[in-house]
């Protein structure tokens, strides 16, 4: 009975991850993950760590551990803890990982403008036909151009 208890937790916590609920995910090496999950529900708190598997069913792996913790201040601890011994043996995948949230590269959003600036198109752009010396083009420009008598508009 116990161990039925024990695979529904697991299951439980796995669903919470898979769901973004995690208060903390850090990606350890072998496609392991190590987790820190407070259940609103129960109001416990658990440190879960487990592996990738491919299978089809989607059920929580087979290496899964639960540690459950009465509050969560005491489950922040022990990941701590549990981070520090994996970034001391070196199975810490990515250590500034650990407090970022993830990136969506996600193809929607502004489109690209200007795609071709760096082309000599674009007055910005220095090519071989433009003087080099851009600060003395844009000092002629501030003064008037270079037939002006002073700074000032144009006759």
């Amino acid at each position: 009975m116990q161990r039925e208890d024990d695979e529904e937790l697991a299951s439980r916590l796995y669903e919470l991850e898979t769901q973004d609920l995690a208060d903390r995910r850090a990606e350890l090496t072998g496609d392991r993950w190590l987790s820190l999950i407070h259940d609103q529900v129960s109001s416990r708190a658990y440190v879960f760590r487990h592996g990738v598997e491919d299978t089809e069913s989607g059920g929580v792996p087979a290496d899964a551990e639960v540690w459950e913790y009465p509050t969560f201040e005491q489950a922040e601890q022990a990941y701590a803890a549990l981070l520090g011994e994996a970034a001391a043996e070196g199975e810490l995948v990515d250590p500034d990982a650990e407090d970022e949230e993830p990136v969506d590269y996600d193809a929607e959003g502004a489109e690209l403008q200007d795609v071709y600036s760096d082309e000599d198109t674009d007055d910005l752009v220095v090519g071989q036909e433009q003087p080099e010396d851009v600060d003395a083009l844009v000092e002629e420009e501030d003064l008037g151009g270079p037939d002006a008598e002073g700074p000032g508009p144009p006759r």
